[in-house]
């Protein structure tokens, strides 16, 4: 039996609570009637999709490659030595015994087979190393190309065809010469050349200064698209000590041409001023020296150039050789006569340039001895004078005569090339000082 709540029964609820419930039940339907609606609307209506994810094999398709459609590569080595035909081929990435046996047994590829130390050659192979051709340079600069034709080699030669391409340097002293145009990127040859070129104005041994700049236009001459060497410097300009010195190449005819001023001077000047092309000055003119083997005070009327043994002499004007052999403590020695009142002597030289005799002529730049330490010498070293009317002069300070001017009947065709070349080299100047500044 259950108990009853004694405080509930019989218990009378008031008019004025009854109608206050009443009132709080109505209000709260209409809240209760949303909320049924809204649990009861499809799912449908309110276009939510559901996600479904579905897994499948697809098979896909086998590609064949087309070998003969395959894509090719080109690369480049050089000859080394002790190079054998595989070895060179294993370096170019060609795995091919076909080929590897033409390039060593058949006659028509002979000329590879004997390719010397330094020639590059390009070899075009597929994807997989098979080779499909090679091109290296032959004998008078023609092309030697060797490629698979309906599965077989074959070698054919091609006449060279020389192209002639323009390289511009620039650069600035900074210890000697040949540093700035390694870090100008020149060949040496054009170094060489660019030596030479100012070397009748600048000493380059003692009148070079930190800051001196120069720019070079020159030739490099390509043979089926490989370089095949260095050319000629078609112009040039030098800065030394704030002083500028311009050179233009100027082609008279077909076998003569030569440098000149804007102008139309000269550039070479009719001497030398060394007879070494690069080497150190280990003894100056002087009218007072304390002589290293002789032991006693006396005058050096010449100028010591030290140098390796064998470093090559060349004589530094056009001249009749006067004197060639031995000759107290001069050694070996040969003497020089020039224009009538110029004599220059060579001593202490190891040898003779081969069939040099008195009376010959010799040409400026042209080889007449080597280097040595014959006579009263310590050491390999070139011992140079510079004598006028009989007088020795300073070799490196002595004014040294102009060469002769360009021929008044090439004038007309000079001026447009000399100002083609200077509008050049003040294009590049001012373009080298914007980008310092």
């Amino acid at each position: 039996m259950l108990t009853q709540n004694p405080l509930s029964h019989g218990r009378k609820i008031p008019e004025s609570k009854k109608k206050l419930r009443w009132f709080v039940a109505l209000s709260t339907l209409p809240l209760l009637g949303v909320i049924t609606a809204f649990g009861l609307v499809p799912q449908s209506d309110l276009d939510l999709t559901s996600n479904m994810v579905a897994i499948e094999e697809i098979t896909l398709p086998k590609v064949t490659v087309d070998e003969s459609a395959a894509v090719s590569y080109w690369r480049n080595e050089r000859v080394q030595r002790g190079d054998t035909v595989d070895e060179l081929l294993r370096r170019l990435s060609i795995e091919d015994a076909f080929a590897s046996s033409y390039l060593r047994k058949s006659t028509e590829a002979e000329s590879f087979r004997k390719l010397s130390v330094g020639t590059e050659i390009q070899a075009e192979t597929t994807a997989s190393g098979g080779l499909l051709a090679l091109r290296y340079l032959g004998d008078n600069s023609a092309q030697i190309l060797i490629d698979k034709q309906d599965g077989a080699f074959h070698t054919k030669t091609l006449a060279a065809q020389l192209e002639n391409r323009l390289f511009v340097r620039t650069g600035e002293i900074k210890t000697n010469l040949y540093a700035a145009t390694d870090d100008a990127g020149m060949p040496e040859a054009a170094a060489n050349q660019l030596n030479e070129l100012f070397s009748g104005d600048i000493d380059f041994h003692h009148d070079l200064r930190r800051g001196d700049k120069f720019t070079v236009v020159y030739e490099m001459t390509y043979s089926n698209g490989a370089l095949l060497h260095t050319g000629r410097i078609q112009a040039a300009e030098f800065i030394n000590q704030g002083r500028t010195y311009r050179a233009v190449y100027f082609q008279k005819d077909a076998q003569h041409g030569d440098y000149y001023t804007p102008e139309g001077r000269s550039v070479h000047k009719a001497f030398l001023r060394s007879p070494i092309e690069f080497s150190r000055v280990s003894s100056r003119f002087s009218l007072s020296r304390f002589h290293p083997i002789l032991n006693k005070w006396r005058s050096h009327k010449g100028v010591d150039f030290a140098a390796a043994m064998g470093t090559k002499v060349r004589v530094t004007a056009d001249g009749i050789v006067s004197v060639v052999g031995k000759q107290g403590g001069y050694g070996n020695v040969i003497m020089v006569n020039h224009q009538g009142r110029y004599t220059t002597v060579y001593g202490h030289l190891s040898r003779f340039a081969k069939g040099l005799h008195k009376g010959q002529h010799v040409a400026q730049g042209e080889v007449i001895g080597n280097v040595g330490m014959t006579g009263l010498a310590t050491g390999p070293h070139l011992h140079y004078e510079f004598k006028v009317n009989g007088q020795q002069h300073d070799p490196l300070r002595v004014a040294l005569p102009d060469a002769k001017p360009i021929d008044s009947a090439y004038l007309a065709a000079f001026q447009p090339v000399a100002n083609d070349f200077v509008a050049r080299l003040n294009l590049l100047r001012n373009t080298n000082l914007a980008r310092l500044d």
